[in-house]
């Protein structure tokens, strides 16, 4: 008999939780690619500026993920993501407020670094939420809600940019998010021990069969520690091949399409929408391909085959694009990269849980600013690029090296070694 059938699921009102925030999180986030054209009409920017726009926010995020996930191991993650989610709405609603290139820099900066801590904390959350073998189905579910809150916003702000105007669609998500913040401070509770709803037979069981930790570690993880583990520059390096190519599909390939094969705004949302959907799509096969194998008993192995698979795609999807002669053909081959890239998003964020245990907040948060380093990168590489060859070409051939490069990475990955027993 299973009694596992028996056991209440409450636990699942977590998944939910964070999925919508994670829908949030990219809806606010994507906003700016759809009112592109409006934005630099109206602030009259170049394209070479727009990037330094889009690579604002980039580095802001970048920079503020190890201390926003260090935040939410020290103090607790329901204080501070609910104080990120309130900043990242203010800065949301200030993008709308933008008055010139300056303030508009400002804004995306600081936008970006409210936003920074919320996949270190939601990890940091999970560690004490989610049962070992409900991680990857957990990630998978988590990281597809930004997949669709970015997929839906590109045609839904496209559309109505022509109704209310590109400044009021920011104030307008700026205020949802202020709600959002307030309703997950009421619900949400930092382990299910405190949680009033949660059963007595349902913590029991959470508490059973998550990873163990112990509480004399949380005193002695230091930077310094952590980026001398093997295990984490390995993370690093290849979550860069992860978030190059993905944050070209939230930036760059609306107005890429848009302008290559001369499509209104409305045609051009529903295109780009296309790979995100992919990429949510990959996000559940991946979720659930991580627990099967985990459920075999082969850990490591759980971890290694979705990315590697996730990686190959990533690549064949990007080199195959560049042979396609319609806008259709070229987004259903970006769609395959796509679905690849998010297809290592839950070995990638299990792996830091694995390894960094009580301190997965600051773990996870060093992975994601190392591959915001390289989102960074693209929104000024694609189109310094376009200007110095004349072609697009070279940006692609270096996102498709970058994702061989993290297939050589999750070679030697091993998620069984935590870093407090590296020596």
């Amino acid at each position: 008999m299973n009694t596992e059938k028996h056991i209440p699921k409450k636990r699942y009102g977590f998944f939910a939780g964070s999925f919508l925030i994670t829908l949030l999180l990219y809806i606010d986030r994507v906003c700016i690619s759809s009112a592109k054209d409006s934005i630099t009409g109206d602030l009259n920017l170049t394209d070479i500026q727009m990037g330094w726009v889009l690579s604002a926010f980039a580095l802001g995020y970048a920079l503020f993920q190890v201390p926003g996930g260090a935040l939410g191991d020290r103090f607790g993650v329901r204080k501070v993501m609910t104080s990120i989610m309130v900043l990242w709405s203010i800065f949301t609603a200030l993008t709308g407020a933008a008055w010139n290139y300056t303030s508009m820099l400002l804004a995306r900066f600081i936008f970006g670094s409210g936003e920074a801590g919320a996949f270190p904390n939601i990890a940091r959350a999970a560690y004490s939420w989610i049962p070992l073998k409900e991680r990857g189905i957990f990630q998978g579910i988590n990281f597809s809600g930004s997949r669709l809150g970015a997929a839906f916003a590109l045609p839904l702000v496209a559309y109505l940019i022509d109704a209310w105007g590109w400044r009021n669609i920011f104030y307008f998500f700026g205020a949802v998010g202020i709600v959002c913040a307030l309703l997950f401070y009421l619900f949400f509770r930092n382990k299910p021990e405190e949680h009033p709803g949660i059963s007595e037979i349902e913590k029991a069981f959470i508490i059973n069969n998550r990873q163990q930790g112990k509480e004399i570690d949380k005193e002695n993880l230091s930077v310094k520690r952590i980026l001398g583990s093997t295990n984490t520059i390995l993370a690093m390096v290849q979550y860069i091949g992860s978030n190059f190519i993905f944050f070209f599909m939230l930036t760059w390939l609306f107005p890429y399409i848009k302008d290559k094969y001369n499509l209104n705004l409305i045609t051009t949302g529903l295109y780009a929408m296309m790979p995100l959907l992919a990429g949510a799509l990959g996000n559940w096969v991946s979720g659930y391909t991580v627990d099967t194998i985990y459920k075999t008993g082969k850990w490591k192995t759980s971890r290694q085959i979705p990315a590697i698979i996730g990686f190959s795609m990533v690549v064949i999807g990007i080199l195959s694009s560049l042979y396609m002669d319609t806008a259709l053909g070229a987004v259903l081959c970006l769609s395959v990269s796509i679905f690849g890239a998010d297809m290592t998003l839950s070995p990638s964020w299990s792996f830091c849980m694995d390894i960094g245990k009580e301190h997965s907040g600051k773990v996870s948060g060093m992975m994601n600013m190392a591959g915001n380093l390289g989102a960074f990168a693209t929104a000024l590489a694609f189109p310094y690029l376009q200007s110095w060859t004349g072609s697009n070409d070279s940006f692609f051939f270096l996102a498709a090296l970058l994702g061989g490069v993290a297939i050589i990475c999750w070679i030697f990955m091993d998620s069984t070694k935590p870093i407090t027993n590296e020596k």
